[in-house]
Formats: structure tokens, C-alpha cells, sequence
């Protein structure tokens, strides 16, 4: 890997290199997501608008966010291969990866779906409606549910050769790493360390869909007890002039004062 990805190679070249590691991680979870969803691979292979919107989605959405976040890994990934990575032992750049994945992945889909409402009239057209997406949407691309989960696992091409190298290297996680075969006990950091990646992301996104779940049900409640709170007597047109009618008609107007102040 490190003959594609350097420090000292033209920013050309790392970029183009990154762009082709990205599109090749892609292609076959793509290919894996479009089998093993119901009715999907039919749908696409019918042509028409529902291919053209899948086409659209992946080159405007899936490979923008797959390229950011491989080009930070493979960036961080190269300079883990220097000579002098710097003070810090090289276990920081796994966690700083794993932080920053967790703040790219779902920061980049809140901006292009913001984007694509603006641009391809997608969510309505509103704005607020696609960033409300975002949350749900990642909730569950872990488990592979959406198209989200496509990406998220394309970047794994990127996040292994990082931790495998930064871990190998690791003098403070030498003594764990040394209990077990050199390339099983590294291998099994490496996917831990992804694993925290996905969790952090699943679990920052379905506590803010529960929050977005609560606001909404919280504005629904009090939409429904301000209908309810209008003072019948006060919406009946002729409270004022009948004042000194029977009990009961009384009773006959606040029906119908809650009925007038319901319907509007």
C-alpha cells in the first residue's frame, strides 16, 4: 500500500490513486446491496428513472463521501509509514481516524443531501426534510439496510491498511499485541478499531433520531391541546347576545364553539 499511497508522491497522483481505491471498494459492496435487496436488482435492470435516480444518487452522494473519507485515512495512513511519524506513538493516528470518521461520514450526507434538495429537487425539495433523513438513515446503515451502509462499509479499504499499520507500530500496544500471532492480534485491533468507527456512528444517529422523534411528538401534543384549549363560550358568535338563555343552550353553543375552533 504504500507504493500507491506517500508523502512525497505528486497531490495528483494521491488523489487519483485514492479515487480509484474508492471506486474499487465500491463497485462490489454495490453489487452486494443491489442482489440481496428485495425486488431492487429487477427494478434496475427495467431502465428508466429508477435506474437514472440510483446512478445519480451514487455518483452525487455514495462516491463523494466514500473519497473524503478514504483520502483521510490513506492520508493518515502515509504518514504513519514515514520514518518519524512524529512524537505522538502511532496508535493516536487509529484514534484520531475513528473520531474523525465518525464526524465526516454523517456531516458529509447531512451537506449533500442538503444539496441534492437544492440541486435535484430530492425530499420535496426541503431542506429540512432531508437533514431530518440524515439520522434515521444512518441509524441503520450498519445492519445494511440502506444504501448509506454501502458506503460505509466501501470505506473499510481505507480504515484497514491504516490500523494494521499504526497498531503494528504501536510501542503502547506492543504488549497486547505480541500475546497473540503478530498478524492475528493486529488484524483483530484493526477490526475493532472500524467496529468503534460504525458503533459511533450508528449510536450518534439514532440518539438523534430519538431526539427528532421526541420534538415531533412533543409539537404534535401541544398542536392538539391548543385546539383544545380554545375557550368555547368566546368562538360562538352568539354567546354575547344570549346570555340569559337556559342551562342547556349554553351547553349546545360550547359544542358548537369547539367544533368552529376544531375546524380551523
Amino acid at each position: 500500500m504504500d507504493r500507491f499511497f506517500s508523502i512525497s508522491m505528486p497531490a495528483a497522483q494521491f488523489v487519483r490513486n485514492v479515487l480509484l481505491f474508492s471506486f474499487a471498494a465500491l463497485l462490489p459492496v454495490l453489487l452486494l446491496y443491489v442482489l440481496l435487496a428485495p425486488g431492487f436488482a429487477p427494478a434496475l435492470a427495467a431502465g428508466g428513472p429508477a435506474l437514472m435516480r440510483f446512478l445519480r444518487q451514487v455518483a452525487t452522494n455514495g462516491l463523494p463521501v466514500v473519497f473524503a473519507v478514504n483520502y483521510v485515512s490513506f492520508f493518515l495512513f502515509a504518514m504513519t509509514e514515514q520514518p518519524k511519524a512524529g512524537s505522538r506513538d502511532t496508535a493516536f493516528f487509529v484514534l484520531v481516524d475513528v473520531l474523525l470518521r465518525a464526524l465526516l461520514f454523517p456531516g458529509l450526507h447531512a451537506l449533500i443531501y442538503v444539496l441534492s434538495a437544492d440541486w435535484f429537487g430530492s425530499f420535496g425539495g426541503n431542506r429540512s426534510t432531508a437533514l431530518a433523513v440524515v439520522s434515521p438513515t444512518l441509524a441503520r446503515s450498519a445492519f445494511f439496510e440502506n444504501i448509506s451502509g454501502v458506503y460505509l462499509y466501501a470505506t473499510m479499504i481505507s480504515a484497514l491498511p491504516l490500523y494494521v499499520s499504526a497498531l503494528g507500530r504501536s510501542e503502547f500496544l506492543g504488549p497486547i499485541v505480541r500475546r497473540l500471532p503478530m498478524n492475528t492480534s493486529v488484524m483483530l485491533l484493526a477490526l475493532a478499531a472500524f467496529a468503534l468507527s460504525v458503533g459511533l456512528i450508528t449510536i450518534g444517529a439514532q440518539g438523534i433520531a430519538s431526539l427528532q422523534a421526541r420534538r415531533w411528538q412533543a409539537n404534535h401534543r401541544g398542536r392538539g391541546r391548543g385546539r383544545l384549549a380554545v375557550p368555547p363560550i368566546a368562538t360562538s358568535k352568539r354567546a354575547g347576545r344570549r346570555t340569559q338563555r337556559s342551562s342547556q343552550q349554553p351547553r349546545r353553543e360550547q359544542s358548537s364553539g369547539r367544533f368552529e375552533a376544531s375546524s380551523r
